[in-house]
């Protein structure tokens, strides 16, 4: 009778840590917060997996930065060290030079134009190209138009520019850009910005408004220039590793999956967009904003890299990015 109780809870625990094993770990890093537009889609995703493939998948997130800056999660994913990562267009271009196109300056619009595109046949093409960079897009986030802070005063023209020491993503694009303004760009990783506007290393930085307000920036950083002057996608990225494993029922779930991030992610970014000003301001940052005409007087500034644009990405592309309706 022992014997028999014995063998029974065995094949009860053997069964149990079979179905254990037979679960697939995803570690998913990303560079902020769990409250932030990352964290945000990182749950949308999770949990739509979860619910349409239960027992399947476990989930083990990585926030702020938590597996590096973007490019060593992306060189993960590449590896296959890395599951996922939900990641900004600063560093893709590095792998896929292309998408650099959706990082030119005052190209889009607005939030709905950003997102025809994306959602569209320019957008998803784009997707296509990572799989031959050891990596699978499942879909184009969004983090918004990016906007200008630093410690150093109130910007209204290029004037007010010169020498201002930015830091940027390790993006060319922007790079070239802010060059052309007169301005000191100052390449960085995202663990290293914060240290270093309290340093005082760098005078300030460029983010939409869901990272300067999800990041705190305002404890480090006084002036807001509402300027818009890039809009900066997102990306939902898992490792060729991964979805090889994948049957096409599961390579579904995720594309689902993926695209209830992303409307997670958006949504959050709609939200922001109407009331992260005014917590700015309540927080103690000077806002002001860049009307039309200074606007104008900042795009004729960068005549000479959007020549270099249209020849790095094709002018019939940047064309019928901006004619997209």
């Amino acid at each position: 009778m022992t014997i028999r109780m014995t063998l029974g809870a065995a094949t009860v625990l053997s069964l149990v840590a079979g179905a254990a094993a037979a679960q697939t770990e995803i570690k998913i890093g990303y560079a902020l917060a769990e409250d932030s537009h990352y964290g945000v889609a990182a749950k949308a995703f999770e949990e739509a997996i979860s619910e349409a493939l239960p027992d399947q998948f476990t989930f083990r997130d990585f926030p702020s930065s938590g597996l590096g800056g973007e490019r060593e999660v992306i060189e993960g994913i590449q590896l296959g060290t890395v599951e996922a990562t939900i990641v900004s267009s600063g560093t893709l271009s590095s792998f896929v030079p292309e998408a650099g196109v959706f990082d030119v300056p005052f190209l889009f619009r607005d939030l709905n134009h950003a997102r025809t595109v994306l959602d569209g046949p320019i957008g998803q093409d784009m997707l296509a190209k990572f799989d031959d960079v050891g990596m699978h897009a499942l879909a184009w986030g969004e983090q918004g138009f990016r906007h200008l802070t630093n410690n150093r005063g109130a910007v209204n023209s290029t004037e007010d520019m010169a020498g201002l020491k930015i830091r940027t993503m390790e993006n060319p694009v922007h790079i070239e850009a802010f060059e052309a303004l007169g301005a000191a760009p100052t390449p960085m990783a995202w663990p290293e910005v914060i240290p270093a506007l309290e340093q005082g290393a760098i005078d300030g930085q460029e983010n939409p408004l869901s990272v300067i307000v999800s990041a705190n920036l305002s404890e480090v950083q006084k002036y807001l220039t509402l300027d818009g002057h890039v809009y900066s996608p997102a990306m939902i990225l898992v490792s060729q590793k991964l979805w090889s494993e994948l049957d096409d029922s599961q390579k579904q779930v995720f594309e689902d999956a993926a695209d209830k991030a992303v409307v997670a992610m958006r949504a959050y970014v709609d939200d922001v967009e109407q009331s992260g000003v005014e917590t700015l301001r309540e927080a103690g940052m000077e806002v002001n904003e860049l009307d039309e005409a200074q606007k104008t007087a900042f795009r004729e500034a960068l005549a000479g890299p959007y020549e270099d644009y249209r020849n790095q990405f094709g002018g019939e592309l940047m064309d019928q990015i901006i004619n997209t309706q």
